[in-house]
């Protein structure tokens, strides 16, 4: 049986700083203490990775509306239960607050008995008395506005944790609720994720509403720069053929902490026999030799020697389910490395499951959702002593053109592509792009390198304090309207998000071999932003537009320099390709990063996985179903030309040498036919 193959698609390193895991005179930590500045917003949202302390930021700024602010009342909504013991009680004041978090017993709903409709009676009973915290499931709080009105909410904190389920969708009952009670203005709101973007590509909120929320990002760079323990993280796809089962064992480590999710049972990687599949795993992993009584942990005994504890999330016996659920929550699974082993799980241990020693999160299958994609990494990235590396592993069906699920399993070959590129914007410094003029000069804090700042060339800086990557580029339109600015600032990815997921933008730049760059850059990238910033000007558009090119193609870029020039594995790394691929261009400008297709890099990657036969059929099926052009398109192409002939005096040309201004001016020729054709009948 061949092993599966390896698509090494992200490896980054990072400082150890430390300064994550150290606090405050107050007892806070460096994202805590962000986002307390902040607490006399109304309405505040949290961006934060797992494990940066959000629970804990939400209790001291709660603590200061309650006491300081005239706040009646803090609800803190979770999505499930579980989750509800990250906001039980804390001895804030130990660690030098002012006061401590308390959650009176009767007040935590995430551990009373009975359903939803009964703990609604519970959260009513709350609202008219003196007590000051409750917790309680989204369920629970969807079905208490529905009885009650928002009206009964007036002069409350409401603090949602993972906001990436509230929608704008009509029909997330969720998130209609926080419309309402945003446009009655009588609440406070506190909303915290760490994976904002949703995998649907729905709006979580309504821009005018989103435009009311401060923002406080913490970024996986700077989450995990300051760890004092772990230093590299790992993101992979990896492919086989047959069944998973046979081949996960060439995966799945032993000697590493693993969260393993296997395939929901509707996908094609899944065997239907959910159960059979776990003991199949087990049966690879040794010999097994029961079951504890005390945990529930299936006990496996290794070639080596050593006795695993396995932990099955998908046997859900009810009796032996409940044991198993209650040992994952002992305090000694945070103290005892060797508490648990292995995690198997199929849709439980993802957010908000918190296990610190977990090496690799190994899942099978692709997930359709990146919201999914980057809970479960989060699941490997806690830091914790003797824990240097983590990794995700992504085990993947290998594309077989004899199949019939051909095209579904070309499609999840994509769309892990497109998470893995997602995943290298998440887990990057972020950009600060600026215009390149001769009045430009250095921004302070930031490093130059060894030559310092140079006014006669586009110059890189690096804070290593914020975690930020400045880059001057020749010909950048700069954002003008507050929100704009706020989009270049905090929201590329979420422009970029939609840009991977586009399946023709995908397609096109893997495997269409006649692409001119620009149709992804500027006609795709541009209707994307229009689509999702209708209410923004054509310039600020186009300067959204840039940015987010730039910031996708410019990472490309720097990770092939990095691996054809033999850049080691120090954190610096991403910042030496960045400024190499600088000093390597005479004039690093916009139109220099648009001729860039972003996807050539990946498409690399995989030819290094696959056997050339089985990329070719792969183009295959993709050039099965292209079409050439489309109304919408062309309308694209004939709105460029015309600003190609603003700058240049001339329309473009359909014998021009420049395969972009031939595309441009084959739009105009395909509306002009069009217009014939509709004159002629």
């Amino acid at each position: 049986m061949p092993a599966p193959k390896s698509t090494p698609s992200l490896s980054v390193t990072y400082a150890q700083k430390g300064n994550t895991v150290r606090s405050n005179e107050l007892g806070m930590r460096p994202m805590q203490e962000r986002v307390y500045q902040k607490r006399g917003e109304q309405f505040l949202l949290i961006k934060s990775p797992p494990a940066s302390g959000k629970s804990r930021a939400l209790m001291f700024v709660a603590l200061d509306k309650l006491h300081n602010q005239g706040l009646k009342q803090a609800i803190i909504v979770v999505p499930e239960k579980s989750i509800g013991a990250s906001f039980a009680n804390e001895p804030l004041s130990k660690f030098g607050f002012w006061a401590d978090w308390t959650v009176e017993p009767n007040r935590n709903l995430c551990n009373a008995p009975g359903e939803d409709g009964g703990k609604v009676n519970a959260l009513q009973s709350f609202l008219e008395s003196e007590d000051k915290v409750l917790v309680c499931t989204h369920a629970t709080f969807r079905f208490a506005v529905d009885k009650s009105g928002v009206e009964a909410f007036d002069g409350r904190l409401i603090a949602i944790d993972e906001f990436h389920h509230v929608s704008a969708n009509p029909d997330n009952k969720l998130g209609a609720h926080l419309a309402d009670l945003i446009s009655r203005d009588k609440t406070h709101v506190v909303a915290m994720t760490g994976s904002y973007f949703r995998g649907d590509a729905e709006a979580v909120l309504h821009p005018e509403d989103e435009a009311k929320f401060d923002t406080v990002t913490y970024t996986y760079y700077e989450q995990l720069s300051g760890y004092e323990h772990l230093k590299h993280l790992d993101i992979g796809y990896y492919f086989y053929s047959e069944n998973y089962t046979d081949e996960i064992i060439k995966v799945l480590n032993p000697e590493e902490k693993t969260i393993l999710h296997i395939p929901n049972v509707n996908s094609r990687e899944s065997t239907k026999q959910k159960l059979k599949e776990v003991e199949h795993i087990i049966e690879e992993l040794g010999e097994w030799l029961g079951a504890d009584p005390d945990t529930g942990f299936q006990l496996v005994k290794t070639p080596s020697g050593r006795v695993l504890k396995i932990a099955d999330l998908v046997d859900d016996t009810p009796g032996q389910q409940a044991k198993i659920q209650a040992s994952l929550r002992s305090p000694e699974i945070k103290t005892n490395r060797d508490y648990v082993d292995i995690i198997i799980a199929l849709g439980m241990a993802q957010e908000g499951f918190d296990w610190i020693w977990c090496e690799h999160a190994l899942t099978v299958g692709y997930r359709s959702s990146l919201t999914q994609i980057v809970q479960i990494i989060g699941r490997a990235t806690r830091d914790a002593p003797g824990k240097t590396r983590a990794r995700f592993t992504n085990l993947i069906a290998e594309p077989d053109a004899t199949a019939e699920t051909v095209t579904e399993a070309v499609n999840d070959t994509l769309k892990a592509i497109a998470a893995s590129l997602l995943m290298e914007q998440v887990l990057a410094p972020r950009f600060e792009f600026t215009p390149k003029r001769t009045s430009s000069v250095p921004m302070e804090g930031y490093d130059y390198g060894e030559e310092g700042y140079q006014p006669e060339h586009n110059n890189v800086g690096f804070n290593e304090e914020t975690g930020r990557i400045q880059m001057e580029i020749n010909g950048l339109a700069e954002p003008k309207s507050p929100e704009a600015q706020r989009i270049c600032q905090e929201d590329l990815n979420e422009v970029i998000t939609s840009f991977v997921q586009d399946k023709q933008s995908i397609e096109r730049g893997m495997f269409d071999e006649e692409l001119v760059p620009e149709e992804l850059t500027q006609v795709r990238m541009g209707k994307i932003v229009k689509e999702r910033f209708p209410d923004l000007d054509d310039e600020d558009q186009e300067a959204v537009r840039q940015h987010a090119v730039a910031a996708l193609n410019v990472i490309q870029q720097a990770k092939q320099t990095v691996s054809e020039n033999g850049i080691g594995a120090a954190n610096t790394a991403l910042i030496q390709g960045v400024r190499r691929f600088a000093m390597d261009e005479r004039e690093l400008s916009i139109d220099l990063i648009d001729r860039i297709n972003p996807f050539s890099e990946a498409y690399a990657i995989l030819a290094k996985t696959m056997s050339e036969e089985r990329l070719k059929q792969v183009a295959a099926v993709i050039a099965a179903k292209r079409i050439n052009l489309t109304l919408e398109e062309a309308r694209d192409l004939a709105t460029r030309a015309l600003r190609f002939k603003q700058e240049k005096g001339r329309l473009p040309s359909l014998t021009a040498a420049d395969p972009w201004e031939k595309r441009m001016a084959e739009g105009i020729a395909f509306l002009q036919r069009k217009a014939k054709e509709t004159q002629n009948g």
